[in-house]
């Protein structure tokens, strides 16, 4: 009989699925990856996988939130770098261009998730509505700090950038959302 699962395997067991699935979700979308080629990434059993998340939209949640946090401490670590309110809201964009950048980058996990799944799953839909409510409540916090009253147009400038990037697969959006920014915050 093998030795009871430790608690620290079951963690690392855990992430190494959400590695896994996050990767393949990303990359190929929802709906097309099946359990098994989860299986097959992670290195887990079905059993085990199931044990986790009894379902494939628990995963998929559970991906969606996991993700949340580091894409949002990720920018949050860069923009408050930046001692100026003003420089620290063109620093949003500065980030988001860097990550169009990236090799792999298909645009916004919950907007790709929403697409597939918003309108069949209510536990996937409230996951991307809270990942947006954060996201525009820290573009807030920053665009706040300026005095400013444009906060809607700055998030949005941000929202069409990673969407406009994602489909197109240049970062220049992010170039020209930021030059919209300094223009709405030196306006204002």
């Amino acid at each position: 009989m093998p030795a009871p699962l430790t608690e620290e395997q079951n963690r690392l067991d855990r992430e190494a699925l959400l590695d896994a699935a996050e990767e393949l979700f990303y990359e190929r979308g929802i709906q097309a990856v099946g359990m098994d080629a989860v299986r097959g990434a992670s290195g887990l059993p079905l059993k085990r996988i199931y044990r986790f998340f009894a379902a494939k939209e628990d995963l998929v949640v559970a991906v969606l939130r996991r993700r949340d946090q580091h894409w949002r401490g990720d920018l949050a670590a860069h923009v408050e770098q930046v001692a100026d309110p003003h420089e620290r809201v063109l620093a949003v964009f500065d980030w988001l261009a860097e990550w169009f950048a990236q090799p792999g980058f298909r645009g916004c996990a919950w907007v790709n998730a929403h697409g597939e799944l918003g309108p069949s799953s209510e536990a996937v839909l409230t996951e991307v509505r809270s990942h947006k409510r954060a996201f525009h409540d820290q573009v807030a916090t920053w665009v706040h700090a300026t005095g400013t009253p444009v906060t809607e147009p700055v998030f949005l400038l941000a929202e069409g950038a990673i969407v406009t990037a994602g489909i197109s697969g240049d970062p220049a959006p992010a170039r020209h959302a930021r030059a919209a920014a300094a223009t709405l915050l030196g306006a204002s």
